[in-house]
């Protein structure tokens, strides 16, 4: 970690039980503007919690990068989870000129933790930040420390709720025990940040430049809208 999230680890934590630090870290995070900034600091494991929390914005990537390295230095263990995604299937209320932009983009791959509770692997996701439940963001309002949290984008056909784990808490632990991840549809578990930028980067790298165009643009679009969204701009339901 770098030096502003080695203050901010403290800050979050000081005096706190494990579970209830990691609770406080899941809302800190959580609670960071979600925000699409494609520069190479954003992306990367290392920096990219550190610029995030400079700027105070960032995306799913930075933000679980950070998470996983929190929980790590509370000595509880996590993994990057990886879940392809179309951004037009989303139950979001999008503006339809940015509805119409998202139905051209290709699959994207959206980045969450698995984090080890007792002997199961229980998902966590901070990536929507509270005021973007009124376009209908599915935030993860309300975290024990304990149960899975809903993860922040529905996979590919179904687009009516977002994706959630197949465990629960109280259910017997999966492999009798063995503490073995069990992986929704589609789900890319990586024990390593490496691992998952290189797949990333795999699948991301076979876009067109047109593709790669529309993408970015979207971002730009998307990011502006959040603004207003959080400035409560946004009259809810149009579309």
């Amino acid at each position: 970690m770098g030096p502003l999230a080695h203050r901010k680890f403290a800050e979050w934590t000081q005096g706190l039980d494990t579970r209830e630090a990691m609770v406080s870290i899941f809302y800190h995070i959580r609670d960071i503007p979600y925000a699409i900034v494609t520069g190479p600091e954003f992306r990367d494991p290392e920096r990219g919690p550190e610029k995030m929390l400079a700027e105070g914005r960032g995306s799913c990537g930075p933000k679980h990068y950070l998470l996983a390295m929190m929980y790590r230095r509370l000595n509880v263990d996590a993994v990057y989870a990886t879940f392809p995604f179309f951004w037009q299937e989303q139950a979001v209320r999008y503006p339809p000129a940015l509805r119409e932009d998202a139905s051209l983009l290709p699959l994207a791959y959206h980045l969450a933790c698995r984090v080890r509770i007792g002997c199961r692997w229980a998902l966590v996701d901070a990536t929507w930040d509270p005021p973007l439940r009124k376009a209908g963001f599915p935030v993860n309002l309300h975290w024990d420390g304990i149960a899975d949290t809903a993860c922040a984008v529905s996979p590919p056909g179904s687009p009516e709720r977002p994706a959630r784990s197949r465990t629960r808490a109280g259910r017997q632990c999966p492999g009798q025990g063995n503490g073995e991840i069990v992986p929704q549809e589609g789900e890319r578990d990586h024990w390593e940040a490496e691992d998952r930028v290189r797949y990333h980067n795999e699948r991301t790298g076979a876009r067109t430049p047109a593709d790669i165009q529309r993408t970015g643009r979207f971002y730009e679009k998307l990011n502006e809208w959040l603004g207003k969204v959080r400035e409560q701009e946004y009259p809810g339901g149009m579309e």
